[in-house]
């Protein structure tokens, strides 16, 4: 098992997709939101990705075409 922590900033179109909800079902990840900043129109979320790290990969890919711009937690 592999851990991954990243941010995933939101656009307005990304926002209203259930972004890490379809993370743990589709990809199989565990997440843990260790810090999130959120409106209706925009947002970030500093997350824990828990699981292969294949899966992991595969989901931040899925992440990316959805609109969300994925980076590095410097944590």
């Amino acid at each position: 098992m592999a851990k991954r922590r990243v941010i995933f900033t939101f656009s307005t179109e990304a926002i209203a997709e259930p972004i890490i909800y379809t993370l743990g079902q589709d990809f199989r990840l565990r997440t843990n939101i260790r810090r999130a900043n959120l409106t209706e129109e925009a947002g970030y979320i500093v997350l824990e990705l828990d699981g292969e790290e294949a899966d992991i990969e595969a989901g931040i890919a899925w992440a990316i075409s959805k609109g969300v711009r994925v980076g590095p937690d410097g944590v």
